[in-house]
């Protein structure tokens, strides 16, 4: 890599609110905003809208959806009398 022309890549924490969930990781990401680890260090922290805690793929909250019932529906609804 070429020196100086890279941004920092340091401890960042990413913290979801709606879960309640936070981890450390290292990004390049920075943020005047800091919080207190559990390791007693101050790190930026990041705040994101949803994390594997509160997405409903990895939660198991995911809902399927019934296409078959839906694509039947649009078809009675928009279906023409004068075939």
């Amino acid at each position: 890599m070429k020196p100086g022309i890279h941004p920092p890549y340091e401890p960042v924490v990413f913290r979801d609110r709606a879960a309640g969930f936070a981890f450390l990781t290292r990004s390049t990401v920075t943020s005047e905003q800091t919080v207190e680890w559990e390791d007693g260090r101050t790190y930026p922290v990041v705040d994101v809208e949803i994390s594997s805690a509160s997405h409903p793929f990895y939660t198991g909250t995911q809902r399927v959806l019934d296409t078959a019932g839906r694509v039947e529906r649009f078809r009675r609804r928009y279906e023409r009398g004068d075939r």
